[in-house]
């Protein structure tokens, strides 16, 4: 952040890391062991794209393109609501919904866009940090049937710090985050965007935001490092962390409540030891409902 506080807005703006970056930093340091897990993920990195995720969610059904069922983790529409023979309700929804959601990209890339057609959707499950919450997978294809394209429709919920720092400035929640990673990010998504929906089963509105599905995101084996690359992979989330909030808030302010000794490093060290041993006692709390059958699944649109 001292460094960051040093720089020109603009010099903030521009900073990225990439991965020849990360290759270029962290590895010559490391010991040979090292290197080659960082190589190995890196390698695995160039790989997460959207055709990755298209191969191992999307298949051919009936002859068509569609999104593999994997219950309860994911579910297609057609095993959501079998035997549906009107669609003309719901092809017109989604028409609004898809048009609405255009309204919020970039012009260039609402141009882009227009060259795909739905052809599936699915619920799926979300991971722990978004669990209970809304997540859609759309597939598109162009228009001559080629070129996949996976959207993941995610519900975005009022920010955990509004009942501390007040209500957000923004009306959809969805378009908070997405503001948020154009402002954080040095290259974002080009397809992302917000929306709103009340069409769902509980009657209610509900904003999501939409992204790419895994366009080259990627963390490194934190289980295979040793300290010393632990101690380098600290320093790359550190550096990456630092121009977001430089970006997004007073870069000065911010270095100067850090300051020089180590009271902010320290108690951030607290902090995530704590936050780790609540994790466990969370976790055997719902391993202990789920044995008595406590845990209930909600199937809900």
């Amino acid at each position: 952040m001292r460094t960051f506080a040093a720089m020109s807005n603009l010099d903030v703006w521009y900073a990225r890391v990439d991965l020849a970056m990360v290759e270029k930093m962290f590895q010559a340091p490391m010991a040979p062991r090292d290197r080659k897990v960082v190589t190995k993920n890196l390698a695995k990195a160039r790989t997460r794209d959207s055709m990755q995720a298209f191969g191992k969610l999307c298949g051919v059904v009936n002859g068509q393109t569609r999104i593999i069922a994997d219950p309860p983790l994911i579910m297609p529409l057609s095993h959501l609501l079998p035997g549906e023979r009107d669609q003309s309700g719901l092809e017109a929804h989604l028409d609004g919904l898809l048009a609405d959601y255009r309204s919020t990209m970039n012009g260039a890339h609402r141009i882009l866009f227009q060259r795909y057609q739905i052809v599936d959707l699915a619920r799926k499950v979300v991971g722990v940090g978004s669990v209970g919450t809304r997540c859609w997978i759309f597939l598109f294809t162009a228009r001559d049937g080629t070129e996949p394209l996976l959207l993941q429709v995610k519900e975005a919920q009022p920010s955990v710090l509004s009942a501390f720092a007040g209500p957000s400035k923004y009306a959809n929640q969805g378009q908070r985050v997405v503001e948020g990673q154009w402002l954080m990010q040095p290259v974002s998504d080009i397809f992302l965007g917000w929306q709103r929906t009340d069409k769902l089963l509980d009657g209610k509105a509900h904003d999501f935001y939409v992204r790419q599905l895994r366009d080259w995101k990627f963390s490194l084996d934190i289980d295979a490092m040793r300290p010393s690359a632990m101690l380098n992979y600290g320093q790359l989330c550190a550096w990456t962390l630092a121009p977001a909030h430089a970006k997004s808030g007073d870069s000065v302010a911010i270095a100067a409540y850090l300051g020089n000794s180590d009271v902010f490093d320290q108690a951030i060290a607290r902090f995530a030891s704590a936050y780790a041993d609540q994790t466990e006692r969370d976790h055997q709390a719902l391993a202990g409902a789920a044995a008595t059958g406590r845990v209930i699944a909600h199937s809900g649109l």
